[in-house]
């Protein structure tokens, strides 16, 4: 459904109420009894636990499954499959400064994009109450994931011209999949970049932000925004992530959001971050609870916070845990009024 993605943002700014978008769609696939495989595999199975969920938790957007490998498979990266866990690169697929140079930019045919933007496709169509965010993969994390994370740290220094052939790639990539997920009706896409957070802000600013902003040029206006996700930054960066230009800001635990925050602009939203896994996933509800009510408390000055996991949270988190989240998010705002 086509909405006003500026006028949206601009609405969660000024409301009394902070909004709450936990990125999550595991917990959908697992109300539906379906494994992770299928749903990374079938854009149906993938719709329906971004509907399922839709329809159980009030959160402010949809979003569908952050896949770090969905753009490398098509590539032609090997990628290992599970029913309980996240798909996961296996080896790697170029070696070397030549092999760069012979890579191709792969079509919207190639692995399970089709897959993807099929989900995105009947998700969109489904849900009319609230925008759907699309995922995709930054262009210095999918970089890492071709030639090797620790190898393309290297080589940034010692070739750096081999570095940003490659990361134009990357970047052509993923430009044309952003604008096919806008095709699909889908209002925004979170870019996971987390391997930009190994960076020094100068690097990430030429390493990942002059290309991450180049896509948030092509792709991004009223109606479709860019969240920039990078869980890597420990406050670092923020600043190379802010040069982006992207609508939001997403942080990871690793983080103070009270900290960051500072650096973001006020029209702009910044979102984040409890630990998707040693708060949402392995904690008791009633951790969860207070977590998030702490987090809350420490960002009240702050109207442009959205309060969220900082990164996907992984299969087999307990709905339990899912529930006092948003409990804890509804008596704050209870409070507040």
């Amino acid at each position: 459904m086509k909405r006003n993605m500026t006028e949206w943002m601009a609405g969660l700014i000024s409301a009394q109420r902070v909004a709450a978008i936990p990125i999550m769609t595991h917990p959908g696939i697992e109300l539906g009894g379906q494994t992770v495989r299928q749903a990374v595999s079938d854009g149906q199975v993938h719709a329906e636990a971004v509907i399922r969920l839709s329809e159980k938790y009030p959160s402010a957007a949809a979003c569908t499954i952050m896949d770090l490998t969905t753009e490398a498979e098509a590539f032609g990266a090997q990628v290992v499959f599970s029913d309980v866990a996240v798909p996961a690169v296996q080896g790697r697929l170029l070696s070397t400064p030549e092999d760069i140079g012979r890579l191709t930019v792969p079509s919207l045919g190639s692995g399970r994009i089709a897959a993807y933007l099929k989900a995105n496709l009947l998700a969109a169509r489904a849900i009319d109450d609230r925008p759907l965010l699309a995922g995709c993969i930054g262009p210095f994390s999918l970089a890492g994931r071709l030639y090797d994370m620790s190898d393309i740290m290297v080589l940034i220094y010692e070739n750096a011209d081999a570095a940003r052939e490659l990361l134009e790639k990357c970047t052509d990539f993923i430009l044309k999949y952003c604008m096919a997920l806008r095709q699909t009706g889908a209002n925004g896409v979170v870019m996971a970049e987390p391997a930009a957070g190994l960076l020094s802000d100068d690097d990430c600013m030429n390493f990942s932000s002059v290309y991450v902003r180049r896509i948030v040029e092509a792709v991004q206006d009223d109606t479709f925004s860019v969240v920039l996700h990078n869980c890597g930054n420990t406050g670092h960066c923020t600043h190379a992530m802010v040069a982006t230009g992207a609508a939001a800001y997403h942080f990871g635990n690793k983080c103070r959001m009270e900290e960051v925050i500072a650096e973001v602009p006020a029209q702009a939203l910044a979102m984040g971050n409890l630990d998707p896994v040693s708060v949402f996933k392995d904690a008791p509800a009633e951790t969860v609870r207070r977590a998030a009510t702490d987090l809350l408390d420490r960002m009240k000055t702050h109207p442009n916070f959205v309060i969220s996991s900082g990164c996907d949270t992984p299969p087999l988190t307990p709905l339990a845990n899912i529930d006092a989240f948003f409990e804890a998010v509804e008596a704050w705002n209870s409070r507040q009024q």
